[in-house]
């Protein structure tokens, strides 16, 4: 029965755009999750940027501290602090 399909003119080209069209569906669908997980990455770069500023600012500001209390008690005197 089925080599009958594939030997019919009309039968073997139905079969041919079906394929066709099944290929086509996969891959757009293999498309929408490569943009998802391109989205997921770019959230994740775009947080880690984010912490990373935010850590390059406490370290700016552990270098500007005062060494020892004599430091910042001339700091608070100059209104620097």
């Amino acid at each position: 029965m089925i080599g009958w399909l594939l030997t019919y003119g009309p039968a073997r080209k139905a079969l041919g755009l079906f394929l066709a069209a099944g290929a086509i569906l996969l891959f757009l669908m293999n498309l929408r999750r490569a943009g998802e997980r391109a989205g997921r990455a770019a959230e994740r770069l775009d947080a880690r940027e984010r912490n990373d500023a935010v850590h390059r600012q406490m370290l700016d500001a552990a270098a500007r501290r005062p060494h020892d209390r004599d430091a910042l008690a001339h700091r608070l005197r100059d209104g620097r602090f």
